[in-house]
């Protein structure tokens, strides 16, 4: 199968932690870098059904702070749990601090990534980059060199709270760490100043130089740049500096001005606080869906129905995931069976499916993004088998461009409401179906699904593509009564008919 990706309205991307991932490709004589990645592992992706690939974390960041800013308390205690025997060269410092966008030399260069790009095209598969917008490295050479894109106060203010602003050098100069207005400022970050026209006039000049060697960005914490989220966390230091806010949303011009030149260019937002509607107005093509994670970690069924019964509109600019690097691993979050049924689900809604390096694996420790190493984790098994028959399936173009209908579940005799434990939807695409139902319950349940027929013989046979058992069933019982389904807890059905 060979998808024009441009067509692709449901696409599948793979996050790669890459200043660790890139050490499996390491000798006894060199290190790796991205030219030493082998044109297989993009075969194994693509084979997977992968159609974005993530590389995160490739840009230049302020090796010589890290002693500084990597070894408070908190960090050391997640190093501990995550790597046992880890050493202090193996702390490398947050790929999200940058001290400026150049690809780290530790990886390659600009040609190294413009390589990896070319060999994903010919795969008919699209790259991923970073885009930080919210702050710089706390050090970053730009405060030197572009100081008026930074947030600054007075002495007062910094006065007042020291742990927010901070002095990088000798001079007068005071400048905000970059922080989200419900934790303690990040220590290893510089705010940028998103009421400064300079700011934005620079991080859109910054966008469209990465737009020009990818296909899309991730854009990290991109509700922390939104005009009343930036007043509200910077509001009396703004007021103080004479700061007004702009007439438009940063996000509006900088993607019309990236589209403008790059038509294609693909941005997802990350993104929480009710906020993706917001973003997905502003121009943003994916944005994370955060609140699916979060109901089916608490087993919120009726939520999850509501929650994938909106807009058809908002669905297909959901990025759906049950692990990334800022999460707990998947297996560790919801057990074996549990995130069994729930990477059914997410794999089969519409939108973007998102998926961790590991998660295929099924990797249990969450790793920092501050460490350089991983320890090592041997496959699951399980897990893995699960994972190469799931995404075999939904590899399959009526899972990438197909319709997509949500289904009511019906009780399937008097008095019996387990069917309310069952999720179902169906996709349609040309003379093909597929229909997928998940029992997300510790319960035994079952229920009825009427489907249309119309144009089906009198006998219609139902293929289960994850069992490999087929089903017999009189059409006219379907329509009218409809479908028995009967399933153990957190177990699924993808029938093909």
């Amino acid at each position: 199968m060979n998808l024009n990706n441009s067509r692709i309205t449901n696409p599948d991307i793979y996050e790669i932690n890459t200043r660790v991932w890139i050490k499996r490709f390491n000798t006894e004589n060199k290190k790796a870098t991205l030219d030493d990645v082998p044109g297989t592992y993009w075969d194994f992706l693509k084979e997977k059904g992968i159609d974005y690939v993530w590389l995160m974390g490739i840009w230049r960041t302020n090796e010589e702070a890290v002693k500084k800013y990597c070894f408070d308390e908190g960090l050391i205690t997640e190093y501990d749990k995550a790597l046992k025997d880890w050493r202090e060269e193996d702390v490398i410092g947050s790929p999200y601090a940058i001290d400026r966008y150049d690809v780290n030399p530790a990886l390659g260069n600009e040609e190294s990534i413009i390589k990896i790009r070319e060999e994903l095209h010919k795969r008919g598969m699209k790259l991923f980059l970073d885009f930080v917008p919210n702050h710089f490295h706390a050090e970053s050479c730009l405060i030197d060199i572009v100081p008026d894109i930074f947030l600054t106060v007075d002495e007062e203010t910094y006065n007042r709270d020291p742990h927010t602003f901070y002095k990088p050098f000798e001079d007068e100069r005071i400048f905000a760490h970059g922080r989200d207005p419900f934790f303690p400022a990040w220590q290893d970050t510089a705010q940028i100043n998103y009421y400064s026209p300079a700011a934005r006039e620079f991080m859109i000049n910054t966008l469209n130089k990465i737009a020009s060697m990818c296909d899309g960005v991730r854009c990290d914490m991109s509700i922390l740049v939104l005009n009343n989220v930036f007043q509200n966390t910077w509001g009396g230091a703004l007021e103080k500096s004479g700061h007004t806010k702009p007439d438009t949303e940063f996000w509006s011009d900088a993607i019309n001005v990236v589209k403008t030149s790059h038509p294609s260019f693909i941005f997802l937002a990350e993104a929480y606080w009710d906020l993706e509607w917001t973003l997905q107005q502003l121009g943003f093509d994916f944005t994370y869906d955060k609140k699916l994670t979060d109901r089916l970690a608490v087993n919120h069924i009726r939520g999850i129905y509501e929650h994938v019964s909106g807009e058809i509109e908002y669905q297909h600019k959901c990025a759906r995931f049950i692990e990334n690097h800022d999460e707990k691993r998947s297996l560790t979050l919801f057990g074996k069976d549990r995130a069994k049924a729930a990477s059914v689900i997410i794999a089969t809604l519409p939108g973007m499916h998102f998926y961790y390096d590991g998660q295929f694996e099924g990797k249990k420790i969450k790793l920092p993004v501050q460490l350089g190493r991983e320890p090592l984790e041997h496959p699951n098994s399980c897990i893995q088998n699960h994972y190469d028959k799931l995404l075999n399936i939904t590899r399959e173009e009526i899972f990438k461009t197909g319709e997509w209908k949500l289904l009511d579940t019906e009780k399937s005799w008097f008095n019996n409401e387990t069917h309310l434990n069952l999720l179902a939807w169906e996709w349609e695409y040309m003379n093909e179906r597929r229909l997928v139902v998940v029992n997300y319950s510790e319960t035994l349940s079952t229920c009825r699904i009427k489907l249309n027929l119309e144009g089906y013989p009198e006998e219609i046979t139902l293929h289960d593509l994850i069992s490999e058992h087929s089903y017999l069933r009189n059409s006219e019982e379907i329509v009218s009564e409809g479908l028995y389904i009967e399933l153990k807890p957190y177990n699924s059905h993808i029938f093909e008919y």
